[in-house]
């Protein structure tokens, strides 16, 4: 399974958005994913917005280890998160 973070044309979430209906879709299999029930073989999950579709995730865990080493990089937004979060945790 691989997990898509972000993609240039994946919808940009920001502080103003009041999404509240989210889920993850498989492109692969072209269906909604749970639990690897959409289909066999590999799958590329993507986070998406009942309103924007697609939508490109808030940095995880782990992201946060490595910000720099994500393709697409991290948004801009992304990052300025990531380096908050950082400054936050060494305050």
């Amino acid at each position: 399974m691989t997990q898509i973070v972000r993609d240039p044309s994946f919808y940009e979430p920001a502080d103003e958005d009041d999404c509240s209906a989210y889920g993850y879709f498989c492109q692969t299999h072209d269906r909604h994913y749970w639990h690897e029930s959409c289909g066999e073989g590999p799958h590329l999950i993507v986070l998406h917005c009942q309103e924007h579709g697609a939508e490109s995730m808030w940095p995880q865990p782990a992201m946060l280890l490595f910000p720099e080493g994500f393709d697409p990089p991290l948004s801009d937004a992304q990052l300025a998160w990531v380096q908050a979060e950082e400054d936050a945790d060494q305050a």
